[in-house]
């Protein structure tokens, strides 16, 4: 296949038997699954664009930002990490009416088996997509919640006896051991009391999701591209947003923003 260019964003992600996967760049989508097992070579130009804006700019902030956005975007607050600390209600949202559409709206939280169990939240619109992009093995909706704020509230309640990140290079190391979702659920419900707001959702079903990989790293080694523009080897595998090559690991939702040379074969 012939290289392309363009500034990227993360990987798109479809939920099949077996999750495919394209990445953005510029204009055109590359299509990544069938190219698992071939040399695949990405090149960073030496450009940044704001994924927002679309200035040029020295340093991307928050995966894809330049520093004015990430100043002024509500999207780039810390509440978008920390949801329980939303501030809608006060009036100071930076963006009062992306936050009524994106924050006060009906959100699920979840357990995800990943790097081990985990509790997150996120809209209900992309939840299979937040799994997919934490390279989640399996995961099941718990809660429903009104808006934003309430599921930070359940989140903070759930993660005193569950973790709330991802152990990356283990998720990256192989397969979690499947769990018992549904006897999870009901042991945190149990410890967490009367704590939690929303609707519980004891009939949903465990989602299974599978990745394209031949063969995990033994040793995570994670490629930086400010470093050393250019990665290529064999692609081995894809996992969340990280493709594994025999060489590395790269997340290539770090580098959104970047204008890249994608090429395969």
């Amino acid at each position: 296949m012939a290289a392309i260019e363009g500034c990227i964003k993360k990987m798109k992600t479809e939920l099949e038997d077996t999750v495919q996967y394209s990445l953005p760049v510029g204009d055109d989508l590359f299509p990544m699954n069938p190219h698992i097992g071939q040399t695949v070579r990405l090149e960073h130009l030496g450009k940044i664009h704001c994924i927002h804006c679309g200035r040029k700019t020295n340093k991307s902030f928050s995966q894809g930002y330049c520093f004015p956005c990430m100043r002024s975007l509500a999207r780039c607050d810390m509440c978008v990490v920390k949801p329980e600390t939303c501030h809608y209600d006060q009036g100071t949202c930076r963006e009062p009416e992306w936050g009524e559409e994106y924050c006060m709206i009906p959100h699920t939280v979840y357990l995800a088996n990943s790097s081990g169990i985990k509790v997150g939240i996120t809209r209900q619109p992309q939840q299979r997509t937040r799994w997919m992009d934490q390279g989640a093995t399996q995961a099941l909706p718990i809660l429903t919640v009104e808006q934003r704020l309430h599921a930070g509230h359940a989140e903070v309640a759930l993660k005193g006896f569950v973790s709330d990140k991802t152990d990356w290079r283990k998720m990256l190391k192989g397969e979690a051991p499947p769990m018992d979702m549904a006897q999870v659920r009901d042991e945190l419900f149990d410890k967490a009391g009367q704590e939690l707001p929303g609707e519980k959702l004891p009939g949903a079903e465990v989602v299974q999701i599978r990745y394209p990989v031949l063969e995990y790293p033994e040793k995570v080694r994670s490629h930086n591209l400010d470093k050393e523009p250019r990665l290529e080897g064999t692609l081995m595998g894809i996992k969340g947003q990280y493709l594994i090559f025999d060489t590395a690991v790269i997340n290539m939702r770090k580098y959104a923003g970047y204008l890249m040379q994608v090429s395969a074969g």
